[in-house]
């Protein structure tokens, strides 16, 4: 677990640098702030149709190996187009393409990475696991980008993708010496067996939408998605707007942001027991700390507040995937985390157009205000509904030829 977790770290701050640098050289190339957006939702775009069958990829081949021939597909994509760029033949199209094809192979790379590092530690330190990959996550987000700035402009912008690839490379290098956890050995292969037996992606979808936690987690994930989360458009337009502060203050918004993520992951990873009562308790304290970030009256004390909504945020993602990569039986993980990813990239691709159009309506303080009530809102909302829908056993008075006790009604689900 701790050499995954380095190979992680290696290749989560390679991505970043790749990710930063990507937006900078479709500035370059077309000057477009519009066409560097586009290029962001190419390579995510193919998560919302082939998501499932990746997951459905992951379920029927070893995860060690699926894994391992990702990893390397992602370092020949990077070291493609670091050679492009050294050789000053990388055009809008070429770019465009490689984001695409990045895009497909991560639908089955995501999955594969995610339930392979579970498989490294017995069941009931899953949550933890889930955690620390967390806590490597955000540590590689701000090293990547801290990384980005250096290497560009010591070595060149194909430097990066060069990097890129080779952390890339790094991951695939570690995977064969991955050893599973004794019990997780036995599941992965019985698990094995009975995916190959009958195995089809219609099995992943059904399972999802007829199991009511993992729709709620859903619906308290899209929720907070649109109307919450994009601190990086709602916080950006406050600090330099109303708050009349600078590129330096949005500057250390994000970095305190970061560290509220760190922060939430090592809390997250101390969680035994995680559910979705848990995650939409979570995203109600979020919107409502966010209701409260939009009253801010200066910069400083959103800097107070910006650290404790970061440290919910983090903590409620740690515990949804948890919840995520756990409630199904072992042999459908992949195919219900394929489902997940074309969820969630419905609400990474249409989240933000919609909450610009709110801050245009609302402007920023009435974008993070309303958004942060309709989160809290709706959650309360949908607990009080499933509180009345709860089936409650009504007893009867016992009559002659009646057994005694006996539940006799119940009230409709």
């Amino acid at each position: 677990m701790r050499w995954w977790s380095v190979a992680n770290f290696v290749s989560n701050a390679g991505t970043w640098m790749q990710l930063t640098v990507q937006n900078l050289l479709v500035l370059q190339i077309t000057g477009s702030a519009a066409a560097t957006g586009l290029s962001m939702s190419v390579q995510a775009a193919p998560a919302l149709l082939m998501s499932v069958l990746g997951g459905a990829a992951v379920d029927r081949w070893p995860r060690k190996l699926t894994a391992a021939v990702s990893q390397a597909l992602l370092a020949a994509l990077a070291f493609t187009t670091a050679l492009l760029v050294a050789l000053d033949r990388l055009d809008m199209t070429s770019l465009m393409v490689l984001a695409a094809v990045t895009g497909v192979v991560a639908t089955v790379d995501n999955p594969a990475c995610a339930l392979l590092g579970n498989d490294l530690v017995p069941a009931e330190d899953v949550p933890s696991a889930i955690g620390v990959g967390a806590l490597v996550f955000n540590a590689g987000r701000l090293a990547g980008a801290a990384l980005a700035g250096v290497t560009v402009g010591l070595l060149g912008t194909s430097a990066a993708y060069f990097a890129n690839g080779f952390s890339f490379l790094f991951v695939t290098a570690v995977i064969p010496f991955l050893r599973p956890a004794p019990g997780a050995a036995r599941r992965v292969a019985q698990e094995s067996g009975r995916a190959r037996q009958g195995m089809t992606v219609r099995e992943g979808l059904a399972f999802f939408a007829r199991r009511p936690r993992l729709l709620a987690l859903a619906g308290v994930t899209g929720i907070s998605a649109v109307f919450g989360r994009n601190y990086g458009l709602t916080l950006a337009v406050l600090v330099t707007g109303p708050l009349a502060g600078g590129a330096g203050a949005f500057g250390t918004v994000s970095t305190v942001l970061a560290v509220g993520g760190i922060v939430g992951a090592v809390l997250g990873a101390r969680l035994r027991r995680p559910s979705a009562r848990l995650v939409g308790a979570l995203a109600a304290a979020g919107g409502l700390l966010q209701v409260v970030a939009g009253l801010s009256p200066s910069l400083v004390v959103l800097l107070v507040l910006v650290l404790p909504m970061a440290v919910v945020e983090s903590v409620s993602d740690t515990a949804g995937t948890a919840v995520l990569q756990t409630d199904p039986p072992a042999h459908l993980r992949g195919r219900v985390l394929g489902v997940w990813g074309s969820v969630g990239t419905v609400w990474s691709l249409g989240g933000p157009p919609a909450l610009g159009l709110l801050m245009e309506l609302a402007g920023p303080r009435g974008a993070l205000i309303g958004g942060g009530l309709i989160i809290a809102g709706a959650i309360g909302a949908g607990h009080l509904l499933r509180g009345r829908r709860t089936t409650v056993p009504v007893r009867l008075r016992t009559e002659e030829g009646d057994t005694a006790g006996r539940a006799a009604l119940e009230t409709a689900a």
